[in-house]
Order: structure tokens, then sequence, then C-alpha cells
């Protein structure tokens, strides 16, 4: 049994996770037929996870090919100055960015990482040019480009 923000989690609740981290579509009958339990505990047990934050949101993956965003970067950023007020500066104006996946401060040689997906080059440069150097205090931009996806993964080992 393990202990994730003061919400015991026991073996039926990880089982729970695992498949609905595979599935999120499955049906409560479905999972309890898995589980060897009834529907009424399912259903307990995921609004439990839900309410408690474990479970944060269900969703829909892509494929961003399909949907024509073909090109993955990632854009190591570095500012130029870094209180406070500039840091929540920065991180609230790239929050509302469309073409930002995923967004982390680091440690280290660079203050953030942006995982940056676009249909092509001209788009990225548009991003760069319009968007990202608009911003206030951004002094550097290093950016890398994704030449094949050999793992990609919403779900957590548990």
């Amino acid at each position: 049994m393990e202990n994730f923000s003061s919400l015991k989690l026991d073996e039926t609740d990880l089982a729970l996770l695992r498949l609905l981290q595979q599935d999120a579509k499955m049906k409560h009958k479905e999972l309890a037929a898995e589980l060897g339990l009834t529907i009424t505990p399912i259903y307990e047990r995921i609004k439990r996870l839900e309410k408690s934050g474990v479970i944060k949101q269900y969703a829909t993956l892509l494929d961003p090919v399909k949907i024509g965003k073909e090109l993955i970067c990632f854009s190591m950023v570095t500012l130029e100055k870094h209180s406070q007020a500039y840091l929540k500066e920065f991180e609230a104006k790239v929050m509302q960015i469309a073409e930002v996946m995923e967004c982390y401060h680091l440690a280290g040689e660079y203050d953030y990482i942006l995982k940056v997906v676009v249909k092509d080059m001209n788009q990225y440069q548009q991003f760069i040019v319009d968007k990202l150097s608009a911003i206030n205090n951004v002094g550097q931009v290093q950016s890398s480009f994704a030449l094949s996806t050999l793992k990609a993964t919403t779900a957590y080992v548990l």
C-alpha cells in the first residue's frame, strides 16, 4: 500500500488506475469484471480518486501527424532576470500559448524547457517571433527538433 498526498491507495486502487491509464473509456462493468468486484465499489473508488485529485482529468490523445502537427520542438529558454515577478510573468504568458504542450521550470543551465508542437518550421518561426520572443524578459532560446518519436506515454508506473 502506497501513500500519495495522504490518500492511501491499496492494490485494487493501483490496479484500477493502471486499467484507466490504458483505456479511460472502460465501462464500470468492464473494470469490475477485470478486478473481480461489483460495479458499486468501482464507482465509489473512481469518485474517491477523482475527488482526491489522484485522477486529475480524462483526455483524448490524438495522433499529431494525422491532425497536421508534425514538428515537435524542445525550446530551452533562459530569462534575463530571475525575480519572482519575472518568473511568474513568464509562466503566465507561456500558459496562454496554445502551441506549448508542456512547460517545465528547470534547475541548471536553462530556466525553462517548452515542448512546442506545430505544423512545420514556418509555424515554429512564427511562434518564436510573434509569441515567445514577445514575452518580456526572454533572454535566450535554444531549440532542438525531434527527428522521430520513439516513446510517448502518459501512463505512470504504479
